[in-house]
């Protein structure tokens, strides 16, 4: 006699209710970037650090595509993860966490572009690296003109991306590399899902026209 024993009277679940149960199961792993970060706003670190953990590398590789500086990329996580620390007290999980994360994100790296925080960064930094040493580079890699070739490729796309309008760069970096939906890159950037899908069409035309003798 096996233990799955019905007893007189008792109804199996339907499919319906079981469908139900299994698609709230799917958005409560989808929502654990949200539950831990109510832990937060409850007085949890070390949940704060599984968040740090997780998203910092990505928040970084997003600001470091906008703004083009890796200091600066830094400097800017280090604000992002501030302000979300900050905010912990008034967090409502109303949409994804990483939605609310990105929009924090893009907002500082667009002020930084408009208030010239990376020109005025990279200055300093060449100051302070001018009495370093110039540093060894390692003669291991395969081959030298590939090396060239592959960098230069990539420092063009960088440039094409680098050169378009503010918004359109941030959904482009969204899109392409962080691949958000479309409903996502529209809270982050507060507008409508059909100007997201305007502002992709009009970058990618553009990137296609200045990108068009790599093809």
């Amino acid at each position: 006699m096996n233990g799955n024993v019905i007893f007189p009277g008792a109804t199996q679940p339907r499919m319906s209710e079981r469908v139900k149960t299994g698609m709230g199961a799917a958005a409560a792993a989808l929502d654990y970037d949200a539950e831990l970060m109510l832990r937060v706003k409850e007085g949890d670190g070390a949940s704060f650090g599984v968040l740090l953990e997780k998203h910092r590398s990505s928040v970084v590789h997003f600001l470091y595509r906008m703004v083009q500086n890796h200091a600066v990329a830094e400097e800017l996580a280090q604000d992002v993860f501030l302000r979300v620390y900050r905010s912990r007290s008034s967090y409502e999980p109303t949409a994804k966490f990483t939605t609310w994360l990105f929009r924090i994100a893009t907002h500082l790296a667009l002020n930084a572009l408009r208030d010239g925080k990376n020109e005025r960064l990279q200055e300093r930094l060449d100051d302070d690296s001018s009495d370093m040493p110039a540093r060894q580079v390692s003669d291991h890699r395969p081959s030298v003109e590939q090396s060239m070739v592959h960098r230069a490729r990539l420092d063009e796309v960088r440039q094409a991306i680098k050169g378009l309008p503010e918004k359109q760069r941030a959904a482009v970096l969204m899109h392409k590399y962080e691949e958000m939906e479309y409903s996502q890159i529209a809270a982050v950037l507060s507008c409508s899902e059909s100007a997201v899908k305007s502002l992709l069409f009009r970058a990618y035309e553009t990137l296609r026209a200045r990108l068009a003798h790599m093809a």
